[in-house]
C-alpha cells in the first residue's frame, strides 16, 4: 500500500526542509535519525548518571537523620549551619549537649524539638 503524500517538514535533528512522505517522519534522513538517536542515548546516561551522584551526595544525609547521637560537626551538615552557631545556642540554653571525652556530643532528640512547634 503506498501513499502520495507530501509534506513539507523541518528535520528535527539538523533543522534543514526536507519533503516527508509519511504524517510521522520527523528526520530528513537516516544519518539525522541515527545522530539523533546518539543525541538521545547520550542524554539518558548523563541523566542516570546525575541521578546517581545526587544519591551519592544525599546518602551522608541520610545517615545522619538515623543516629541517635551526634558530634558537632555532624550536627553542623544535618542543619546547614556553623560550628559557631551550634555553640551560641548551646550557651543561650536553646540546645543541651554532653561530653563524651573531649567531644561534645548532641542528642538527637534536641534537633528535632528545636524544630517542633508548641501552641
Amino acid at each position: 500500500m503506498s501513499s502520495n503524500i507530501k509534506v513539507q517538514r523541518i528535520c528535527q535533528h539538523c533543522g534543514n526542509d526536507f519533503t516527508a512522505r509519511t504524517t510521522v517522519t520527523q528526520y530528513c534522513s537516516d544519518n539525522c535519525a541515527k545522530r539523533a538517536y546518539k543525541v538521545r542515548q547520550r542524554n539518558s546516561k548523563v541523566e542516570a548518571s546525575n541521578k546517581e551522584t545526587q544519591k551519592i551526595i544525599s546518602r551522608p544525609i541520610e545517615e545522619l537523620r538515623a543516629k541517635e547521637f551526634l558530634s558537632i560537626a555532624d550536627a553542623c551538615k544535618l542543619l546547614g549551619i556553623s560550628r559557631r552557631t551550634i555553640y551560641r545556642m548551646m550557651e543561650r540554653g536553646e540546645m543541651k549537649a554532653g561530653k563524651a571525652g573531649k567531644r561534645t556530643i548532641i542528642q538527637r532528640s534536641q534537633i528535632d524539638r528545636l524544630f517542633s512547634y508548641h501552641s
